[in-house]
């Protein structure tokens, strides 16, 4: 056992299931997410939760996928309540109705995150491959007449960072507590899309400059948060505050992993819920262990005087820019790879020609491609709103 894994994780996210009412370009499925089906059954899911928590976990996310696609969710908030989680749904919210709000609301659910693509009908509608803005926005009326806390997440890339300040000024007027802007992170289907995704190093630039401007002008009515884009910013974020160190994900099928997208890591046998209890997989499995302390970490990571706080930054990252998990993440500037973080986003720069790719319930591409045509043109540059 390793001596820094005798503490147990503070953070559990519940990934309950990977189907989901939206096909978003930037979804954080694993692409071949329709070979997971077999999800855990509700007692199955109050075994960890219970286990988690005698551990030490005190923050519990339920995610997806779409959360409220399972009829138990009711059932999972109330129990996590009773022993003493704080619950977060994290939701498209597509079949937040009024009186399921109210039902979660009964059962003891603390707060709601509830995402959106866009600030225009146009653009939410076509990222997510949905028509589902006016019901997001419906939603949203709803969160606030429960008294929830209003927590906004939208994902920024390409096709809406010109709109960031329209983005913020719905937030405002829909009452949000919280705006989190996240510039997409390249995994998954973002990963699969990047080089339609990826945004221009000045349209970042101009995007914080505006995102600034708003937090001067609303001052404590809206707490905007702004999620770096690292490729840009070439600071390599502390994935999860370090691999095994905080945060658990036990995705739909059961598997254990230290962060949302690490199944994709070669050579690592991940360790399953169904099999194992929550502290064995914690403090014994060699997954878990993999990546934790420095022992791991190449010399320049290693020698580095920012590892105690960036923990050498993301492994899957590092996996999928350089097929090396073991590599210095590739954004850092001490990194022998960053050339190919540069190149990405020197060709960001680019009119956009390549198919946008959606996920379907199929588990296939959908053949809803990008065009290179006008209007494509202008949700790219953001002269649709």
């Amino acid at each position: 056992m390793s001596a820094e894994s005798t503490a147990g994780p503070l953070w559990l996210l519940a990934e309950l299931t990977y189907r989901c009412p939206l096909h978003c370009v930037f979804c954080s499925n694993p692409l071949d997410y329709v070979q997971h089906r077999d999800e855990l059954t509700t007692d199955d899911w109050l075994r960890v939760l219970h286990e988690a928590r005698a551990l030490g976990a005190v923050q519990l996310g339920f995610s997806g996928g779409e959360p409220l696609l399972r009829d138990d969710l009711e059932v999972l908030v109330q129990e996590a309540h009773r022993i003493g989680y704080y619950t977060n749904l994290i939701t498209s919210g597509i079949g937040l109705t009024e009186a399921r709000a109210a039902a979660l609301k009964a059962a003891g659910l603390d707060h709601i995150q509830l995402s959106f693509q866009d600030s225009t009908r146009e653009l939410n509608d076509f990222l997510s491959s949905t028509r589902t803005f006016d019901l997001k926005s419906k939603v949203a009326g709803t969160i606030k007449r429960q008294g929830y806390p209003m927590v906004l997440n939208c994902v920024l890339h390409r096709y809406n960072l010109p709109h960031v300040g329209r983005i913020i000024e719905m937030a405002e007027a829909m009452g949000a507590d919280v705006l989190e802007l996240a510039n997409t992170q390249y995994y998954g289907w973002a990963w699969r899309n990047r080089a339609a995704l990826m945004p221009a190093r000045e349209a970042l630039a101009a995007a914080e400059r505006e995102v600034e401007r708003q937090r001067a002008r609303l001052g404590r009515r809206l707490k905007i948060l702004w999620v770096s884009p690292d490729y840009a910013d070439a600071k390599p974020k502390a994935c999860m505050a370090g691999w095994g160190s905080v945060f658990m994900v036990v995705a739909p099928d059961g598997l254990a992993l230290p962060c949302h997208s690490a199944r994709m890591l070669p050579g690592l046998e991940f360790p399953n819920v169904r099999s194992e209890g929550v502290a064995e997989i914690w403090r014994e499995s060699a997954a878990f262990n993999r990546y934790r302390g420095t022992a791991w970490m190449n010399d320049t990571c290693r020698s580095c005087d920012r590892h105690g706080s960036d923990h050498a930054g993301c492994r899957c990252q590092a996996y999928l820019v350089t097929g090396d998990a073991q590599a210095t993440d590739p954004v850092c500037p001490d990194s022998p790879h960053r050339p190919l973080i540069d190149a990405m986003l020197d060709q960001a720069a680019d009119p956009v020609v390549h198919p946008i790719k959606f996920m379907r319930r199929a588990g296939q591409d959908s053949g809803l491609h990008f065009r290179n045509d006008e209007n494509s043109r202008r949700f790219a540059t953001g002269e649709i709103s």
